[in-house]
């Protein structure tokens, strides 16, 4: 049963009891660290992630066994106002792509041990034009909320997400803005190729859209300036949290996408690590409002997953160094 179930509506989800994190365990593993043959804190965030996971699986000794990678796909009527210059057939092409094992994302899921599925979300039937109205209904919200949440393995132990859809970086700064506040032109960016002309018509369009919806609480702008793929992102978030399972999200989509769920209430991400620093320039200005540090930074704006996949790589580093290595008693040492 996932935490989306056919009666579940938009505000019901603000009215469960989510799991938390498992203190004893985090203070284990936090007294598990100071043991191991380093000066103390000299692992850095490593191990930070140890804790982190420790209070997940509510044991001192976290592990990854499955990992699991999911990559949603939509369609946007918001494409309708030129705001990208590929036309959205690219969107289906992509996800060929993906199921060839022809994309970055295969290479890195693969090399970081993560199992690979896309779930591509109606894309022969984009969401509404927000200028004009709202993006979905709430039921149409709601079944894409639901179809991110059945995607989900319970039996992971750390989820990574991405995303695929022409027009999504719109979708993503209007998502943002509405969220977190200042101007439209805040959070756009090139997004997938536009240049100076195109920036300015995304931002324009961005500002549309939010004078519009923007009184709508946090999960109503989700329906309202949202895609399919965002609200199956959440979906993934929340069955995630359900169940436990850490979850690392890519960058400035991914994050935007779960902006709706922040803005209702922090506390529902706690579960969630950033993967990387997205060269989109909102992404830093929303880590900020999210108060959260991506793990990397490598210029990198491609979506995918792909940042998220690397990310797992040291999430792994972290564990292997604070499960496998001696403490200072057993190197007998002191």
């Amino acid at each position: 049963m996932t935490p989306l179930d056919d009666a579940t509506q938009l505000e019901d989800l603000l009215q469960r009891d989510w799991p938390v994190p498992h203190a004893p365990a985090i203070e284990a593993a936090r007294a598990r660290q100071a043991q191991l043959t380093k000066p103390p804190g000299s692992l850095g965030r490593l191990e930070d992630l140890a804790a982190f996971m420790a209070g997940w699986q509510a044991t001192d000794r976290p592990a990854i066994t499955r990992a699991q990678a999911l990559v949603f796909a939509g369609n946007h009527g918001i494409c309708a106002q030129g705001v990208n210059p590929f036309p959205q057939e690219v969107t289906a092409l992509m996800v060929a792509n993906f199921e060839a094992g022809g994309a970055a994302i295969n290479q890195l899921a693969r090399a970081a041990g993560a199992d690979l599925t896309v779930v591509a979300l109606d894309l022969d039937r984009p969401t509404a034009d927000f200028t004009r109205g709202p993006a979905m209904s709430e039921a149409e919200c709601l079944d894409a909320l639901r179809r991110g949440a059945a995607a989900v393995d319970p039996d992971a132990d750390v989820l990574v997400l991405g995303e695929m859809g022409i027009g999504n970086s719109t979708v993503s700064a209007a998502l943002a803005h509405a969220v977190c506040g200042g101007t439209a032109e805040d959070w756009v960016g090139r997004g997938t190729g536009s240049d100076a002309e195109g920036r300015a018509r995304k931002a324009r369009v961005v500002a549309d859209g939010v004078a519009r919806h923007g009184h709508l609480p946090p999960l109503g702008l989700l329906a309202a300036l949202g895609g399919r793929e965002q609200a199956a992102l959440c979906g993934a978030v929340l069955s995630a949290r359900a169940a436990r399972i850490p979850v690392i999200l890519d960058g400035y989509i991914c994050t935007a996408a779960v902006a709706p769920l922040h803005g209702a209430d922090p506390a529902l991400l706690e579960h969630c690590l950033i993967g990387h620093a997205s060269a989109e320039p909102g992404h830093a200005r929303l880590c900020a409002a999210m108060d959260k540090s991506p793990l990397l930074d490598l210029g990198m704006a491609l979506g995918e997953g792909t940042g998220a996949a690397l990310a797992l790589g040291v999430l792994r580093g972290a564990l292997d160094c604070h499960n496998g290595m001696a403490t200072f008693a057993e190197a007998g040492i002191g």
